[in-house]
């Protein structure tokens, strides 16, 4: 049974990797001759590691092949075990089965409208759901010419991917929000000239929270080269439903929703009337596809929310998977939910909050992340989204919001990194006063600390969620590279 896992880096704790290991029990790591010297040298100072035999899958005999044998395989036969990001918790490992595949791949086919004359490039990891699956899965079992490049070549230059699209002529790319925050901030005029992207219609977008103002930018910029705004296509899924669970029409528009930020805070849904104030812009993530329904339920006491009413999304469906290895108790509260109402079940339960709209699904947030802050409820990514875009030397996507309990009282703290190029002449109180200002403005918050953090250094998961809660251990032990703060007595 395989157990995709990602390429550890120089100087990178294996803490993850040797989690995982030990969890699924592995006896051997494949690699490639390129990287098995590096790990070979890493494992070698990790007791554990080291007694797990390495093999490089690119220097094998060939001739080995006459020896292999086809398995007794069914549907309900594992595929692999996909381990969680672990954003809000401990990476589980999620069993996949060949039948979950199946389904699912046939899901992404009628779901992108794809077919044999279909392209897809694909820069997202092979260790991660969405490009294991959508990326390299996927090509083959419809039968269309997939290309492959690394992550790494995406984020040193996002042009690469653009031009690889513009090579191929790509139908068929995705990438979660950031991917395409970052072709809007990194690709110059200049380079847009050398694009061509009109046969691009199937550009997803998931895995993260979805920006409306991300897509529009993105549109502005790239539709000189041939870019369309109807190729976006907004799409929800995670790991324990295989990977999709939701997403929109080929060729439609993306479907967007403004909402009263004050409501929203109620958990409530009261669609904003014109132009005003305390308005949060969601992002439509489509609808549910073949057999697979979706449920939103008080999380408390299990019963079906009303339409107007915001709670955590189920699922049912044969894209679910089978369950999380070898964590039965795990296993049936998150996977063999039934609502208390009526009864109807089992459903997946996802952790993540949001709502149905016109059988439009929208996602506002996860259950374990809401930060609640004298009664009204918060999401982090919003305070992130408002902190990031206050100031110039704020890096984006880099940036954590959560709480500390002072006196019996929730207190909101917000850590930041700072772009490499501000380090230098970095005036931290500037721009922790601009970040306060910011937040007081729009979310009438007031923060208890801030504390500004060096390049590269918030905690993030393989497939590049910011990882709230290990950011909060890793502060309050001084474990942090902090730049500035306007309360560093919360780390003494």
């Amino acid at each position: 049974m395989a157990v995709p896992a990602y390429p550890p880096r120089r100087n990178q704790n294996l803490s993850r990797l040797q989690a995982i290991v030990a969890d699924a029990q592995a006896t051997v790591i494949l690699t490639t001759k390129s990287l098995l010297p590096q790990l070979q040298e890493w494992f070698s100072q990790n007791a554990e590691l080291a007694a797990i035999k390495l093999l490089a899958t690119d220097d094998l005999n060939s001739n080995l092949a006459a020896n292999w044998q086809a398995p007794q395989l069914s549907q309900d036969s594992l595929a692999f075990l996909q381990y969680t990001s672990g954003s809000t918790g401990k990476p589980k490992g999620v069993m996949v089965s060949h039948g979950n595949l199946l389904h699912n791949s046939e899901y992404l086919k009628q779901a992108f409208g794809l077919s044999s004359e279909s392209i897809s490039v694909s820069w997202l990891p092979s260790f991660h759901d969405m490009g294991l699956i959508e990326g390299i899965l996927q090509p083959l079992y419809t039968g269309f010419l997939g290309v492959l490049m690394p992550p790494v070549s995406f984020v040193q230059q996002p042009i690469r991917w653009l031009k690889a699209i513009t090579r191929y002529r790509g139908t068929h790319g995705g990438s979660p929000n950031f991917g395409y925050d970052l072709c809007t901030r990194k690709i110059t005029p200049a380079q847009i000239q050398q694009l061509d992207l009109s046969s691009w219609n199937n550009a997803y977008c998931g895995a993260e929270p979805v920006s409306k103002a991300t897509l529009e930018k993105f549109t502005e910029i790239f539709q000189a080269c041939g870019f369309r705004s109807n190729a976006f296509d907004p799409c929800y899924g995670l790991a324990e439903a295989t990977l999709m669970v939701s997403g929109g029409l080929v060729e439609d528009e993306p479907v967007y929703c403004a909402v009263e930020t004050e409501a929203l805070e109620n958990n409530q849904v009261v669609i904003s009337q014109g132009e005003q104030q305390n308005v949060k812009q969601l992002v439509g993530c489509g609808r549910a596809w073949l057999d697979t329904k979706i449920a939103i339920a008080h999380p408390e006491n299990l019963t079906q929310c009303k339409p107007d009413e915001i709670g955590e999304i189920w699922v049912s469906g044969a894209t679910v998977a089978c369950g999380y290895w070898q964590r039965p108790e795990e296993t049936k509260q998150t996977f063999h939910a039934y609502l208390a109402d009526t009864k109807q079940g089992p459903f997946l339960r996802t952790g993540d909050l949001g709502f149905l709209r016109d059988g439009e699904l929208f996602v506002t947030g996860r259950i374990k992340d809401v930060l609640i802050i004298r009664g009204r409820n918060h999401y982090p990514q919003d305070i992130e989204l408002t902190v990031e875009q206050s100031h110039p030397a704020l890096r984006p996507s880099c940036g954590a919001a959560f709480t500390v309990t002072v006196k019996g009282e929730e207190k909101l703290i917000v850590v930041q990194e700072v772009e490499r190029s501000w380090l230098r002449k970095l005036d931290g109180e500037a721009v922790i006063i601009a970040i306060r200002k910011a937040i007081a403005q729009q979310h009438e918050l007031q923060i208890y600390a801030t504390f500004l953090i060096k390049t590269n250094t918030i905690p993030k998961t393989s497939s590049g969620k910011i990882q709230r809660r290990l950011c909060r251990e890793k502060l309050l032990t001084g474990k942090l590279e902090v730049l500035a703060s306007d309360n560093k007595n919360l780390i003494s």
